[in-house]
């Protein structure tokens, strides 16, 4: 199991946010906002030797300070070249530029999930565009109806299609990660979503990395457990990088340990 650092962006500085409430007209829940840019937390991963790591643009084209959040992730990719993945309104017209900036991967959920459902034609596209190697399918989930679905537009809209291991296996072809929310727990610091963890645990495929929930030690020991060692993973609000008590050397540790 792997430790993977994330970098989530919001109106132009490094936050940690409570997912869920992402889509609200008034204003996200923040855990978290930092005095450092993007780009500090870019060198002190490189500085680490941590890779694989996520930086997500959580504002969407069409907000007033996208170009500012774009931007500080931007200088992130730079600062880290090829040891960061970049997310957030990735399409087959702009991951070029990404991947140029530095990302190693595009990671890419709303735009394959369209109308509710996957659109393959879509998919096809982009992995044309960047090749499947460069690919990471953010598959993150909510709970409905005793079955965790894909949801997208910042985690807002429900699709119609159900987390799987079927699923996992039909769209490996077609990427090179996996990165899954847990989009209920995601930024609550409450524990994780265990039955995501144990779905992904079951799963022997392409690397999957599982974010949501984390908030001690023991949930880290729990993920390992039910996850086979097969599933990495983030931390964001319970980290002391973001305000939170777990350290980050320890955490880093756990993960690496067998």
């Amino acid at each position: 199991m792997e430790f993977r650092p994330c970098i989530d962006i919001h109106d132009g500085k490094v936050k940690q946010i409570v997912g869920g409430s992402l889509g609200r007209k008034d204003r996200a829940d923040e855990n978290f906002v930092s005095e450092q840019d993007a780009a500090f937390f870019a060198s002190f991963y490189r500085e680490k030797k941590l890779k694989g790591g996520h930086v997500i643009l959580l504002n969407g084209a069409e907000h007033p300070l996208y170009e500012k959040t774009k931007e500080q992730a931007m200088r992130a990719l730079q600062e880290y070249p090829m040891g960061l993945q970049a997310g957030g309104g990735i399409t087959d017209r702009n991951a070029e530029e990404f991947l140029e900036a530095g990302a190693s991967h595009v990671i890419v959920t709303s735009f394959v999930f369209r109308e509710g459902r996957i659109d393959y034609e879509r998919l096809e596209h982009l992995v044309k565009a960047v090749g499947r190697e460069r690919i990471v399918l953010d598959l993150s989930c909510r709970k409905k109806d005793g079955k965790y679905y894909i949801v997208t537009d910042r985690w807002q809209k429900y699709t119609d299609t159900v987390l799987s291991l079927e699923l996992l296996e039909k769209l490996e072809g077609s990427c090179d990660e996996y990165l899954i929310h847990a989009v209920d727990v995601e930024g609550k610091v409450s524990g994780i979503e265990e039955g995501v963890v144990e779905l992904l645990g079951a799963y022997d495929g392409r690397p999957v990395t599982y974010a949501g929930g984390v908030h001690d030690y023991r949930d880290l020991e729990i993920l390992k457990t039910i996850g086979k060692g097969r599933v990495n993973v983030t931390v964001g609000s319970a980290l002391d990088l973001f305000g939170g008590s777990l350290d980050l050397d320890r955490v880093m540790e756990l993960c690496a340990s067998s």
